[in-house]
């Protein structure tokens, strides 16, 4: 074999390292619920667009704001609207973002498929469930109902940099971020379908995707939204995308947001590429993955603020428990 001289070897490897440098990187991190449908949309993105990249992170909701402020990443996915505390420190750095709605998830209570006796819950036993005065004292099933069995419940969610947990307590709680602590907590959602799958008597909760996909290990709980005392529902509700649409499924109904730093939109050409594949895309992908369209009337809102790279939020810092497919719409036209 004939040697290979010093000088081809070193123009191949500064061939390789420019290859690298010219590669385009798009780099999104934050929500597990969001993940998978940007991870769809990174997928179709890169085939369709040669020499560009996006890397897709799950550090959660409040992890992926965490990098967004001190721009280490282009767009933060996120499962719940921008905080005051986020805002202010996106002000602090300089970070302008823009607010991009692209989905409705119906965030899902989950039990192990042998459990013939939670088909349904109420809000009020969810939160006697789990608020913090719960720890160490409602343990077991007939704690909440007394005809339940008399077994330990285990108690499988989200760990607290996710979205789905702040969510999930203020909706449920009251108050978010306030729950009890032990419990297996994971911003991977994965490692809690494992483990609801793993235990009859195990109870989790987590995005209506991560279910859709493993619905034949699992069982979704009928919610039935106790306010005031009286039902606001009707009855005990099932998570799906129909009743996401028909205002039916509160108050775990919720929508799911890309934030997109609004330099790296207008200095990065495959940051703008990308977003405006993902806005093109949304209905198709989105239900692709198991997750809610938003209507086209919105779709068409959010092309148009993204166009215009509008900045700021219409959601005030709030959280947006029990928003309907057409508060959004009214608030994304103001």
């Amino acid at each position: 074999m004939k040697p290979v001289s010093t000088a081809v070897l070193l123009g191949t490897l500064f061939l390789g390292t420019l290859a690298h440098a010219q590669q385009r990187v798009v780099k999104v991190d934050g929500s597990s619920t969001v993940a998978p449908i940007s991870e769809a949309m990174a997928e179709e993105f890169q085939n369709a667009n040669k020499g560009m990249k996006v890397t897709v992170g799950t550090s959660g909701t409040g992890g992926g704001f965490k990098k967004f402020v001190r721009g280490e990443i282009d767009i933060s996915d996120a499962s719940r609207p921008i905080t005051k505390a986020e805002m202010e420190e996106c002000a602090k750095g300089g970070i302008e973002y823009i607010e991009l709605p692209v989905a409705f998830d119906a965030l899902t209570v989950v039990i192990n498929k042998q459990n013939t006796w939670a088909a349904s819950m109420t809000t009020e036993e969810l939160k006697k469930l789990w608020e913090p005065a719960a720890q160490g004292k409602i343990t077991k099933w007939n704690q909440i109902r007394p005809e339940w069995p008399d077994a330990e419940i285990k108690l499988f969610g989200a760990g607290t940099d996710s979205g789905t947990f702040e969510y999930f307590t203020e909706a449920v709680v009251g108050k978010a971020k306030s729950s009890r602590g032990d419990y297996t907590a994971s911003e991977d959602d994965n490692t809690l379908v494992k483990g609801v799958e793993g235990s009859k008597y195990a109870l989790g909760y987590f995005g209506m995707a991560y279910y859709e996909a493993h619905k034949s290990k699992l069982q979704a709980v009928k919610i039935d939204w106790i306010k005031d005392g009286k039902s606001q529902t009707g009855g005990a509700i099932e998570p799906s995308a129909a009743n996401v649409i028909g205002a039916k499924y509160n108050p775990l109904s919720r929508p799911l947001f890309i934030y997109v730093n609004k330099q790296s939109a207008e200095t990065k050409p495959e940051v703008k590429a990308f977003v405006d594949f993902y806005l093109k895309n949304a209905k198709t992908l989105v239900s692709e993955v198991k997750y809610v369209p938003l209507p086209d009337a919105t779709y068409e809102v959010v092309s148009s603020r993204w166009a215009k790279l509008q900045t700021g939020t219409v959601f005030g810092g709030s959280h947006a428990v029990g928003i309907s497919l057409a508060d959004v719409l009214a608030k994304e036209s103001k």
